[in-house]
């Protein structure tokens, strides 16, 4: 098994950071999706790809999967950049 650690994201739909300083623990898809005969949709057999698990940092992930063997790799937060804009910046 082996799963990825990275930092929830912010969502793009909203300017709010609620939950954006929890660190999410999510397994890699140890099958490829294939579409239903029936429906079309897609799918796979692989339920460990639908569970993610969420911590309140990264130490408290990389203890959980160091604890369970699992093998996590962990993905570093970008650095947050700030584009200082004003009203007035619209009408130049």
């Amino acid at each position: 098994m082996s799963a990825r650690i990275y930092q929830r994201p912010m969502s793009a739909m909203q300017s709010g950071q609620a939950r954006t300083d929890q660190w999410v623990l999510e397994f890699e898809a140890s099958e490829a999706k294939k579409p239903d005969p029936l429906m079309g949709w897609a799918g796979s057999g692989d339920t460990q790809a639908q569970v993610s698990l969420s911590f309140p940092n990264a130490d408290a992930a990389r203890a959980y999967a160091e604890k369970y063997e699992i093998a996590a790799r962990v993905i570093p937060t970008p650095q947050k950049t700030l584009k200082l804009q004003a009203y007035a910046d619209n009408f130049r």
